[in-house]
């Protein structure tokens, strides 16, 4: 309820959406190279973009940038901090690098490091995008007509979609029907060719190639242990009371992946909790009631442990 909680949802340094990315005005002037997971290193150009010489940059960065954005709105504490996948990554990173900052938290479908299967995945999606001749080194943003690395980022779209679904659902929507009016043995398509088409498509009109290569590999680099003393450390330095839970048909975030975190994290109230849904990682996205229900119960620890901000 908005009128009683003040929700801030900032967009994630690296995006295409209203923070600073690949994709934004370059002010050649200063310097935006950050120092919250280690050196970084530019090389100036004098494109109106940043492109190519966007610095590379960490789930860690991230949450240094918003952690900023707290001190410049005025907020010591944060009541609760929510997140789902790449949410729930900024959301650990704030539990253990700020840990006095939340009075509760909800970490969902997601893992205290990147595993070798995600890294896998977000590679292949990586290399469809740089492979694509209009990436240009990921300086495309000259091109005429917006003409950037579309084909490459829609097939990334595709492998990405088939890790956000199960097996299960596609099966039982798609399995291996033809799409209406196409025959797959004379150049038609599958239903679920045309589906990830479609999912394709949509993304290349509202999604900047360059962002999604900075995100990706940020996700690729994942790891709330990193120059902490390894992952249960850093797990067990959190204070604040944290609701875990998983999405029971997740392939890309396994619930054994939220396990851990529910067994090495001190505060985690009340266990692991599973979220039951046939959609697979989008789960965490598209099951309100029950998401609902975890981010209702959540709000009511920070209610109990102090006021809102």
């Amino acid at each position: 309820d908005s009128r009683t909680w003040f929700v801030v949802a900032p967009n994630v340094l690296g995006g295409c959406q209203g923070s600073t990315g690949p994709s934004s005005l370059r002010d050649g002037s200063r310097d935006l190279s950050l120092r919250a997971d280690g050196p970084r290193q530019m090389s100036l150009r004098d494109a109106s973009q940043w492109g190519s010489a966007f610095p590379r940059i960490t789930v860690r960065d991230q949450v240094a940038v918003e952690a900023a954005l707290a001190d410049r709105l005025g907020i010591a504490t944060w009541a609760s901090l929510v997140g789902g996948s790449m949410g729930a990554m900024r959301v650990l990173e704030w539990l253990v690098g700020y840990p006095s900052r939340a009075s509760s938290a909800l970490v969902l479908a997601v893992g205290a490091t990147a595993t070798g299967d995600q890294i896998g995945t977000q590679s292949a999606q990586l290399r469809a995008i740089t492979s694509d001749p209009r990436w240009r080194g990921g300086d495309y943003y000259d091109a005429a007509d917006g003409d950037g690395p579309h084909e490459g980022m829609g097939l990334a779209r595709r492998i990405a979609h088939l890790t956000y679904r199960s097996a299960d659902e596609l099966q039982l929507r798609f399995g291996n029907e033809p799409q209406d009016g196409e025959n797959p043995l004379r150049d038609g398509r599958f239903a679920v060719q045309s589906y990830l088409d479609h999912q394709a498509a949509k993304l290349a009109r509202r999604f900047d190639a360059g962002t999604y290569v900075a995100l990706t590999d940020a996700m690729n680099t994942h790891d709330v242990g990193r120059g902490r003393g390894g992952v249960k450390a850093a797990l067990s330095s959190i204070i604040a009371p944290v609701v875990v839970a998983g999405v029971d048909s997740d392939r890309l975030y396994p619930v054994v992946l939220q396990r851990e975190l529910a067994d090495w994290i001190p505060t985690t109230v009340g266990g692991l909790r599973i979220v039951h849904s046939e959609f697979g990682h989008d789960g965490f996205l598209i099951e309100r009631d029950a998401v609902g229900a975890l981010v209702r119960e959540t709000l009511a620890i920070a209610d109990r442990v102090s006021a809102p901000c």
